[in-house]
């Protein structure tokens, strides 16, 4: 029978990798008694770890929440994803940077010595997306309140930007370009709205509960990537054009995030591309370095008469 510390961490270590676990069960893996694993229940509630036990034919136990936070067991894989996390944790926007970095050393300091050096030697340099302006943070008070509003369902009040209070059913929290937004349905104006969060002071108390409404486009990524593209409403890009490349479609579709690739033959493909302008647009097809057949619209034709009398005057 192992000793009684290494047996502990040994049941905690089981409970916390499934919901519930049958008294029986728990004595068989750890080749005790069922009566040593109720003793070894009990001394762990006297550590503060909250253990229920359920009855019926399988009674057992179960590892649940409590009033506070009670030291953790990782596995390896565990210890190191979470590592990963908290080191790349700075370019969240959710102003958790220094809170980031004291639960990394943490972590680091109760690691066995295997882990530990295989965290030291991960060096994660999180580099954030060039941007004209830095993104605001976002306070994790500020976060945790809407994620609570978006879980509870309970209409949120809050000022925005120095407005008039606003009234909005919050449906998800999502990050886009290292800023942080609420997809919510605005009550005053009666539509669908992207708040961005470090410009949100909630109000308290929280309005009724509200029965969630189908969001647009079917999934939040969608919703959220059509209203970031053009400002007509239409959920598209303000400008779409079709080319014929002389490469294969299987190349075109690597360097492509949102464009329509079509296969016309071993060495050519028709793409279907949109952008915020026709200017954007000849240039975003023209870093294919490929012969380039424009099928239209007009405009798409004139943008790349544009850029081609702006590079023959950078020759001269």
């Amino acid at each position: 029978m192992p000793k009684t510390s290494a047996r502990l961490l040994a049941l905690l270590s089981l409970l916390q990798t499934r919901r519930d676990w049958p008294g029986a069960l728990l004595a068989e893996r750890l080749e005790v008694s069922p009566r040593t694993v109720r003793r070894d229940i009990d001394r762990l509630r006297e550590l503060g770890y909250p253990i229920a036990t359920f009855k019926g034919p399988d009674g057992g136990y179960r590892l649940d929440a409590g009033t506070e936070l009670p030291p953790l067991l990782f596995d390896d894989e565990q210890a190191v994803a979470l590592a990963i996390a908290l080191q790349t944790a700075v370019t969240s926007g959710a102003g958790i940077e220094e809170a980031a970095a004291r639960a990394l050393n943490t972590v680091r300091q109760v690691m066995p010595a295997r882990l530990r050096h295989r965290i030291d030697t991960l060096q994660v340099t999180a580099v954030e997306h060039p941007a004209p302006r830095p993104a605001p943070q976002v306070g994790a008070e500020v976060i945790m309140a809407l994620s609570a509003a978006v879980h509870s369902r309970e209409v949120l009040r809050f000022d925005y930007a120095g407005s008039p209070p606003r009234r909005a059913e919050p449906h998800h929290l999502v990050t886009w370009g290292g800023r942080w937004y609420l997809v919510a349905w605005d009550l005053d104006r009666e539509d669908w709205r992207t708040f961005r969060a470090d410009r949100i002071t909630p109000r308290i108390p929280a309005g009724p509960r509200f029965i969630p409404r189908e969001l647009p486009g079917g999934t939040v990524a969608a919703f959220v990537a059509a209203r970031f593209r053009g400002s007509d409403g239409s959920g598209d890009w303000p400008c779409r054009g079709e080319v014929i490349l002389g490469l294969p479609a299987a190349v075109v579709s690597r360097y492509t995030r949102e464009g329509v690739v079509e296969e016309l033959g071993p060495d050519r493909c028709r793409l279907v591309l949109g952008s915020w302008s026709w200017t954007g647009l000849a240039a975003a097809v023209g870093r294919f370095d490929a012969d380039i057949e424009v099928v239209g619209p007009a405009e798409l034709k004139a943008a790349f008469a544009h850029l081609a009398r702006r590079y023959a005057d950078a020759l001269r």
